[in-house]
């Protein structure tokens, strides 16, 4: 109850202060490239109940039928404004609406899709016991996770075979140890590593 209350409370500060900053990417995706300045893609979330799950657009808009549903290196489907927004995970912010909504969490273990979660259901059925979040451990570890994929011959082995059970061993883990304390602490972790990501994107560009 105490997670849940966070949550919302959260979710609904951070999306009124947020909101001028969605409005320009709004614009700018849009003149980026043609499509909607919205992306919404099915994963599965507590329980095993599917839901879809918000971002900001950074792909061209038929990229699901140009590629698979993992992004590698400089893969050529992101547009400009999308690598960006990639780099410092701003396109994650829409999922503070999945939170009010109440099928995500600040913090829990990223959602998978589909393909992946019936892949390994008996992981699952422990991580899926809680909300999958924005934020994670996971998400502290692999935050380079494209480039990885992107230096090996076959990224969708690599990914099914290294990083998803290592993924999935930090999701149990956090199951493990959930608490409000770990949460703030994961927070302020990755708060501090988007800040440093804005900032070096912010140098590399001037």
């Amino acid at each position: 109850m105490i997670k849940r209350t966070f949550d919302v409370v959260a979710a609904a500060l951070a999306l009124l202060c947020l909101l001028p900053l969605f409005i320009v990417l709004f614009i700018v995706i849009r003149f980026d490239s043609p499509g909607s300045a919205w992306f919404r893609q099915q994963r599965v979330g507590r329980g095993f109940r599917p839901f879809a799950i918000y971002k900001f657009r950074t792909m061209v808009s038929d990229a699901p039928r140009l590629g698979g549903p993992i992004t590698i290196g400089r893969d050529s489907r992101v547009t400009r404004i999308g690598r960006f927004l990639r780099r410092t995970k701003i396109d994650e912010l829409p999922q503070l609406l999945n939170v009010l909504k109440g099928e995500m969490s600040i913090v829990g273990p990223r959602p998978e899709v589909p393909e992946y979660v019936y892949r390994f259901e008996r992981d699952y059925d422990v991580i899926l016991s809680v909300r999958p979040g924005i934020t994670d451990l996971a998400s502290l570890e692999f935050r380079d996770e494209a480039a990885i994929l992107g230096s090996v011959t076959d990224p969708d082995d690599m990914y099914v075979r290294r990083i998803l059970p290592a993924k999935i061993e930090l999701g149990k883990r956090y199951v493990r140890m959930s608490s409000l304390t770990v949460d703030l602490a994961i927070i302020f972790k990755t708060l501090a590593a988007v800040s440093g990501s804005v900032i070096r994107d912010s140098t590399t560009s001037a």
